[in-house]
């Protein structure tokens, strides 16, 4: 966001988009053709046009053909040499938490941001505070998203004092990249409460010196601490969030956005985002398991969206994360955090009786569940959730899914195919913390195997790819990228033989999340029938070098015949 439009964020938020949406709903026939066109659809990998009628795909083939099917009213689009792919379904992100990261200071490191030392995270901070003003004194609050200790020059994370150099007078927050982390100032842990005496709470840490917490808050101390800081944040806030957060997605091509562990509030949020017209793209949201399973009801929750916006299910964290070194592990991490002993292994988020009865729940009620399980204890307790679960209630087209598997072992790969679990796995940790995977967190064997998208591909099984933004940006040529070469940051490849095609990289982005979401019927491929969502690339992924496919651009997104982003 440019630093004008930053000033402006809360300008009028309770009036965003009243025009809004509406216009998404203008449609217009057209034919396609003048570029590769990759269809998803293995009856007819690729075509020479498409034609669109009333936001749904009309016809897909010989250009002639189409043409013809089309008649003579349809508007023609040569796209130029450019490459039409159906438009890209998010299996797991958390698009509201986008909108958060596009109104703070960004704290990313290269090749994102800037933020590669505690000093620049301080200057970063400063610029922000000083464009940002009219934000500030509104909500009393300042925030940095997106700070990486692997990648800064320290080597470590900030700490209270350093960020109280920042303000000393108003609270001050720095969330981790992974979204599992975070730093506050003096004043930020005054305002939550959060003193000496304060114990560590269940699946949480308070880092600590001499007894006094340092700043640097782990798991459910961080989201506690956040809760309140955030909860400052009003409804005009929350909706321009979101409708920031939506439109991010859809520069990278998605027109299915995901919104993953949501509270109560956050879905009723969306939803009256929805209602005003805010969503350019679909969204399915997956509130809470533990804590949000209210809003699990009809009409919310279902298969039909209204307003571009339903309930897909429900979300379970198990674990934190393998570059926090929170996840859970069987076994010790390579280099313990600062403190630990070389025995330490993480540590699970939510006692294990409430994981597998929250599972046992979702399958008693006919919801479809997400997991969060990083560590391969954590793997443990989804596959034994899903084994007891299915055995109770018997077989069911339920697609329960492992979000993240990042450590999973060959052998929980192997139970999730007789399980049914799709895995949806997060290729872009090997560009991203690759080398701090094979240096710190899992030492160089077990590094190898993150994201094994290629032991699920030699054993016939569908899987997505993700980006967890905020985590990450929504760059869908980067997750197609991460998941193809396994490039790390330093030019290593880790794990070559977890290294898929191309052409199944871009069905883990596309059909296979659709058939994740069930929807196959209506998205994923263009296929006669469905939906007209479409991106348009700016070359074709299947005949560019792979060390260049993250360089490729999504030049437009369409949502059922509508273009709702073009660069």
């Amino acid at each position: 966001m440019s630093r004008a439009s930053r000033r402006g964020f809360m300008a009028g938020a309770g009036a965003v988009g009243l025009a809004g949406g509406r216009a998404w709903a203008a449609q217009s026939d057209a034919v396609y053709f003048g570029g590769p066109i990759l269809t998803m659809d293995d009856a007819r990998p690729r075509a020479e046009a498409v034609a669109v009628r009333g936001g749904r795909i009309l016809a897909v083939g010989a250009k002639d053909e189409v043409l013809a099917r089309a008649g003579r009213g349809a508007r023609l689009v040569d796209l130029g040499g450019r490459t039409l792919l159906p438009g890209f379904v998010d299996p797991h992100g958390h698009v509201s938490f986008v909108g958060l990261q596009a109104v703070s200071a960004n704290l990313l490191p290269a090749p994102d941001g800037e933020g590669n030392s505690i000093a620049q995270l301080q200057a970063i901070t400063r610029a922000w505070l000083d464009a940002n003003r009219p934000f500030v004194e509104r909500y009393k609050l300042i925030i940095g998203f997106g700070y990486d200790d692997s990648q800064l020059r320290e080597q470590r994370h900030p700490t209270r004092r350093e960020l109280d150099e920042i303000s000393s007078e108003l609270p001050v927050m720095f969330i981790h990249q992974s979204g599992h982390l975070g730093v506050a100032n003096s004043k930020a842990l005054e305002a939550a409460g959060i003193s000496a005496a304060t114990p560590d709470p269940q699946g949480g840490v308070f880092r600590r010196e001499g007894g006094e917490p340092n700043g640097v808050m782990e798991e459910h101390a961080f989201m506690g601490v956040m809760g309140k800081l955030l909860s400052r944040l009003d409804l005009d806030a929350n909706l321009k969030m979101i409708a920031e957060g939506v439109k991010l997605y859809t520069q990278f091509g998605y027109t299915t956005c995901q919104d993953g562990k949501s509270s109560s509030g956050g879905v009723k949020a969306l939803q009256l985002a929805a209602s005003r017209g805010l969503l350019s793209a679909d969204v399915v949201a997956y509130p809470d398991a533990l804590t949000a399973t209210d809003v699990m009801k009809a009409p919310l929750w279902g298969r039909t969206y209204k307003d571009r916006f339903r309930v897909g299910g429900v979300k379970l964290s198990i674990d934190g994360s393998p570059q926090g070194k929170t996840a859970w592990l069987s076994q010790p991490y390579f280099v313990p955090p600062e403190g630990q002993s070389a025995a330490y292994a993480g540590y699970p988020a939510v006692p294990v009786d409430q994981c597998l009865a929250a599972i046992d729940t979702a399958f008693a009620n006919g919801w479809q569940i997400l997991v969060h399980a990083n560590g391969d204890a954590a793997i443990d307790v989804l596959i034994a959730g899903v084994r007891e679960a299915t055995k109770k209630h018997g077989p069911g087209d339920r697609r329960p899914v492992m979000i993240h598997g990042q450590t999973a072992r060959e052998d929980q790969v192997d139970a999730c195919k007789a399980l049914g679990i799709i895995p949806s796995f997060f290729p872009m940790h090997t560009f991203y913390w690759g080398d701090w995977h094979r240096d710190s967190v899992l030492g160089p064997v077990r590094a190898e195997n993150i994201s094994p998208t290629g032991w699920a591909t030699r054993r016939g099984m569908m899987f997505t790819t993700h980006h967890d933004a905020p985590v990450a940006k929504p760059d869908s040529m980067r997750v197609l990228s991460s998941t193809v070469s396994r490039r790390t940051r330093t030019g290593d490849i880790l794990g070559p033989h977890q290294r898929v095609s191309v052409e199944t990289a871009l069905k883990a982005m596309t059909l296979w999340p659709a058939y994740q979401h069930f929807e196959e019927t209506t998205k994923g491929s263009i296929t006669h029938g469905k939906l007209a969502d479409f991106a348009l690339l700016s070359g074709d992924p299947t005949a560019t070098e792979t060390d260049k496919l993250a360089s490729l651009k999504v030049v437009e997104t369409i949502k059922e015949g509508v273009s709702i982003w073009r660069g």
